[in-house]
């Protein structure tokens, strides 16, 4: 009986060993140093499946010819981290027979080149306090290509009484992740230990901070420093609210949108303080901000809607519009905001864990920034966006894993946010 059994056993297991070895598929792909064209020999290339904690799955080393080549005991999504000279680099892993190739950049504490096309500030009054988003759109145009990339890759100053809210970045590659911003020096003063990868045609790197600050005297201001050359401030307000320039500040009003005010100053030198001060109250609408962008006419424009130029939130004629790449790209979020959360909320499978609205708002936020600047470079496909939006949330997994590795989130911060991602993400999965 004993050996009848054993027999049985031995078969079994061989059947389901069989089974998973049949169901394995493999990954090979070559990585290409982009600053020297050449293959990139002896770098590793790491699996990691988003749906068990972004745990390691396989792992490879690139030979002198720049190729690796690995088994994926699963179908599942999976996403490829290839690190060189230290620096990381993600795609998302190819399906079937598609090859994993991965460029990568030798890396600089500092490149040249690197300087901010926009730092947009998007401000306005909240229950006696002022909240604000800013965003930095860096350019990386170092040649031969090179990754800036330290402990200080770029850095900040916010107002000294700032309390976060929320920070984020976006490789050229499109993936958004929440970051980590590190004190440096003063009060104010924060680094971020985050690669600067060269661009990738017109997309480059982002930085995102929310924040806000008290407001209930109803005036504020602002000390902006920069770190790098920029070619444009910008301060986004609600029509309500206005704005005065102190020392150091030369900005100009640009008529682009009747609901909501926008302020530019150009060619803005490192270091120095540019002070402004904010009044009034007010919220930049939502009706404007719902908006979806509309793929640009002959002329480069954003069409209007029903695909008629001149019409919506456009800018008159021979008015110059320096920032109407940011402007669409601020509104188009909202509107994809709305519409992740809608989904999360309206349409979670039955008995899943329910996530705080917080967790699920930063998600869908975080998706939106991605989408968002994709759908306003180029028209897609409805698989390329849905691939786009599961690449967002793998991506978010990853980050919350290294999160938890780092002791950078609490352990409950930790449990509610993966559920809402892995929900999320199990919904994505679904339809594709």
């Amino acid at each position: 009986m004993k050996s009848t059994r054993l027999i049985a056993f031995t078969a079994a297991l061989s059947f389901f060993l069989a089974a998973a070895a049949a169901h394995a598929a493999t990954i090979s792909g070559t990585v290409t140093d982009k600053t020297t064209g050449k293959p990139a020999s002896g770098d590793t290339v790491v699996l990691v499946n988003p749906m068990t904690g972004m745990s390691e799955v396989a792992r490879a080393t690139t030979d002198a010819h720049g190729h690796y080549s690995m088994q994926n005991p699963s179908s599942g999504p999976a996403l490829l981290r290839a690190i060189h000279q230290g620096a990381e680099y993600f795609i998302a892993a190819p399906e079937g027979s598609a090859p994993g190739d991965i460029a990568v950049y030798d890396v600089a504490a500092k490149a040249p080149g690197v300087h901010i096309e926009a730092d947009v500030l998007e401000v306005e009054s909240d229950n006696g306090q002022l909240k604000v988003t800013e965003r930095y759109f860096i350019h990386n145009l170092s040649s031969p290509p090179v990754t800036q990339w330290s402990k200080k890759s770029f850095e900040l100053v916010l107002p000294p009484d700032a309390v976060l809210d929320g920070v984020g970045a976006q490789r050229p590659s499109g993936l958004p992740t929440t970051v980590k911003m590190d004190p440096d020096g003063p009060k104010g003063h924060f680094s971020f230990n985050f690669p600067i990868q060269p661009d990738d045609g017109d997309k480059d790197t982002l930085f995102e901070i929310g924040y806000h600050v008290p407001y209930s005297s109803g005036s504020y201001t602002f000390k902006s420093q920069l770190s790098l050359p920029s070619d444009n401030l910008a301060v986004l307000l609600p029509k309500s609210m206005s704005l005065a320039g102190g020392a150091g500040a030369s900005f100009t009003q640009v008529p682009q949108d009747p609901n909501v005010q926008t302020y530019l100053m150009r060619n803005v030198q490192p270091g120095k303080e540019i002070a402004f001060t904010v009044s009034g109250t007010g919220s930049i609408p939502r009706d404007q901000q719902g908006q979806a962008p509309q793929a640009p006419d002959a002329s480069g424009q954003p069409a209007a809607a029903g695909g008629q130029p001149g019409g919506g939130i456009g800018t008159p004629i021979n008015t110059p519009d320096p920032l109407s790449k940011y402007k669409w790209w601020i509104l188009a979020a909202m509107a994809l905001l709305l519409a992740a959360a809608a989904a999360f909320f309206l349409r979670k499978p039955t008995g899943a864990v329910a996530a705080e609205p917080s967790e699920a708002g930063a998600l869908a936020a975080s998706v939106a920034r991605s989408t968002a600047a994709a759908a306003y470079q180029s028209p897609v496909s409805a698989a390329a966006k849905s691939t786009a939006l599961l690449n967002a949330l793998k991506e978010e997994l990853f980050s919350l894993e290294s999160e938890k590795i780092s002791g950078a989130i609490a352990p409950e911060e930790y449990a509610k946010q993966k559920a809402a991602l892995e929900i999320v993400l199990k919904r994505a999965l679904d339809k594709k």
